[in-house]
Parts: structure tokens; C-alpha cells; sequence
């Protein structure tokens, strides 16, 4: 199979599909893999790096969408990349379609079958390619956080981890999944005062073991977020559903009430994101101030460590993109459920309920499109 990897434009997105290694595992068994240059530069990998793993090097991402039959990408496809996909090729990347309408009539127009990184689902409804980034962005939430609660930066000058003397900052934490336990653990060990709000009463209770009584757990209400969101100084909004927009779980009335120069990061703005005043940013400009509350609401935010990033996705997406490439997608997704789960379109089609859903398409089963 023709493998494509092209580099990522959006804004200061420096990370890559694939890394040298993952290369060389494609071309021992036959594949032939056309890399954009300077696509992995980012990450400190070079054209020769990926020339000695058996890539060919192309000038341009046009060359490289013209020449694959597989593209592999990190973040969803930006609108002049879907511009160029076709209805024979296969797109493996992360979307977040539910919260992007423009990007899936895109994809829709362009017919072809889009697998998303994101809704990849285990049995047990773990989601293994969202996983890796959910731990990097959970880490990183409470670094801006606790950047952003700076005096100089707009926040209320408050030490997370307080000193002797001094009580601690008060994190708040909604989500107790992979991204909000990664964000109390760095929370928990800068020394702050850490509250975790959660439906799931299990896993409330794994949590509590976890961390050995250094949290707060609490079942998550109305109520307890009323109380909890203005006496905090970080506020971290860690709430996924698969495929589907994220609740508003924090409104604009709690913004109002909130501490001046309180924080409040929205892991979950991929999806839309779960506080009422959330909306993108970028990079480049990562956060404002809505009622004298920063809020930081990167929809990239791994890319601010895109080598750390880069080789934790692709261990977790090296072992389905070698089933595509091997098998072709029709027949890996019969064989993996997993991988099924992941399909979002096809053919014109949405093939993700929720997504569907939430955009207002016809809904094609992904076993529908399959055997199609």
C-alpha cells in the first residue's frame, strides 16, 4: 500500500503522523511511504532520517495526498487538506467531528473514508489512540494552569503548592478519566488541594485508591459544581463522551461568581469544550479573560511537547496502521471491532451515531459501510 504523511499545518501544530521507525516497520513488508519534508522537524527527525527508514522525500503535501492511498495524520484535516483527499483513499487521524460541522461536510463532499483516532473503542470501552494524548494533555493543563495563575499573566498570583504557612491552591478537577487523573497527579504533586468530580461512583472508588486519600472525590451534581467551581483557583474541565460534544457543565453564572483572577483549562474544547464561555485558542494565543477568569482553551494542547506526543501517538497507532496496510480497510475493521469503531465516514456517509447526532446527518452503521 501507499502510505502518505504529510507535514501538520495548523497553528504551531509540530507534530507528525509517523516517526522513522514506524517507517521502516512499513517498508520491510513491501509499503511504499511518501513523507512530506521537514514534516517531522518539529520533533528534531529529519528528511534523512526518514529517507534512511526507506520513505521517499515530497516537496509538497499536494504530492503527498496525490501519491497515497493511506494518509496519516496527527490533528484533524484542515479544510485546504480536504481539498485534496479523494474517494479511494483512507484518512486515519484524529477529527473530532461533532464539534467541527465545517470539517465533516468536507469530509462528506470528499468521499473519502475517514477512521478517527479518537473513537477507536476497546470492549471495554477504553479508547487506546486518545489515551496517550488524554495523559499529555492531563500533565500539561495543570503546567499552563498553574503558569496562567501567575500575577504577570493575568491570574491571582496564587502558588499552587502554597509554602509552609500558606495553604495551598484549590484545583478543581471535572473528569475523573484518563485526562483529569493525569492532571490530579500533577496537581497532587506540586502540593495543591485537589477535588475530582465524577458520575461513576467505581470509579470514584479506583481513584480513592489510586491516590491514597491525597484527594478530594466527589460524586458529581449541579449542586457540587456550584459549590465547588467558585471557591477554586484552577478549574480543569476533563469530560469526554466518544464522538460527541462535550456537556456545558460549568455555565456562564458560575464564570461570574468566580474568584478574580481564578484559572480555568478546557481539555475537553476538542469536543467543543464544557464550559459555557469556552472557545479555541491557539498556540499562539492561548488564553482571555472572560468576568476576570483566564481561561486557557487550546485544542492542540499535546503540540506543545510534540516530541513527547509524537512518539507516545505512534506507539499506540503504529500496530492498526500496519492492519490497514496489510489487510486494507474493508478487512481490518471486520477483524478489529476496535478499529470499526473508529470509522466516522465513508463515502458520503456518517458512520459515527453520535456524531451523526449532533450534526444532524443520516446515520450509516459502520458494518453497514463495511460490507457495503
Amino acid at each position: 500500500m501507499r502510505v502518505g504523511i504529510p507535514k501538520e499545518i495548523k497553528v504551531l501544530e509540530y507534530r507528525v503522523g509517523m516517526i522513522p521507525s514506524g517507517v521502516k516497520e512499513l517498508v520491510d513488508e513491501g509499503h511504499e511511504v511518501f513523507v512530506e519534508t521537514n514534516a517531522g522537524s518539529g520533533v528534531g527527525m529529519t528528511d534523512d532520517d526518514y529517507i534512511n527508514a526507506g520513505a521517499v522525500i515530497l516537496e509538497s503535501a499536494k504530492e503527498v495526498f496525490d501519491a497515497a492511498e493511506l494518509i496519516i495524520k496527527v490533528k484533524e484535516p484542515q479544510l485546504k487538506e480536504c481539498e485534496m483527499l479523494r474517494s479511494d483513499q483512507v484518512l486515519f487521524t484524529y477529527l473530532h467531528l461533532a464539534a467541527d460541522p465545517e470539517q465533516a461536510e468536507a469530509l462528506v463532499q470528499s468521499g473519502v473514508t475517514a477512521i478517527a483516532y479518537e473513537t477507536v473503542t476497546a470492549d471495554d470501552g477504553s479508547l487506546p489512540l486518545l489515551t496517550p494524548m488524554s495523559a499529555v494533555a492531563g500533565r500539561l493543563s495543570i503546567q499552563a494552569g498553574a503558569f496562567a495563575l501567575q500575577k504577570a499573566n493575568g491570574g491571582r498570583g496564587v502558588l499552587l503548592g502554597g509554602v509552609p504557612g500558606v495553604k495551598p491552591g484549590q484545583v478543581l478537577v471535572i473528569g475523573g478519566g484518563v485526562s483529569g487523573t493525569h492532571a490530579a497527579e500533577m496537581a497532587i504533586g506540586l502540593g495543591a488541594e485537589v477535588t475530582i468530580l465524577d458520575r461513576s461512583l467505581p470509579r470514584l472508588e479506583q481513584l480513592e485508591e489510586m491516590f491514597g486519600g491525597r484527594i478530594n472525590t466527589q460524586y458529581s451534581t449541579k449542586e457540587a459544581i456550584d459549590n465547588l467551581v467558585v471557591e477554586s483557583d484552577l478549574v480543569i474541565g476533563a469530560v469526554l463522551i466518544a464522538g460527541a460534544a462535550a456537556p456545558k457543565l460549568v455555565t456562564k453564572g458560575h464564570v461570574a461568581a468566580m474568584r478574580s483572577g481564578a484559572v480555568m483549562v478546557d481539555i475537553s474544547i476538542d469536543q467543543g469544550g464544557c464550559f459555557e464561555t469556552s472557545r479555541p485558542t491557539t498556540h499562539a494565543e492561548p488564553t482571555y479573560v472572560v468576568d476576570d477568569v483566564v481561561h486557557y482553551c487550546v485544542t492542540n494542547m499535546p503540540g506543545a511537547v510534540p516530541r513527547t506526543s509524537t512518539l507516545a501517538l505512534t506507539n499506540a497507532t503504529l500496530p492498526f496502521v500496519k492492519a490497514l496496510t496489510s489487510l486494507g480497510w474493508r478487512e481490518a475493521l471486520k477483524q478489529d471491532s476496535y478499529l470499526a469503531n473508529g470509522l466516522n465516514v465513508h463515502n458520503g456517509h456518517i458512520n459515527f451515531e453520535a456524531v451523526a447526532s449532533e450534526l444532524g446527518y443520516d446515520y450509516l452503521s459502520a458494518e453497514a459501510a463495511i460490507s457495503a
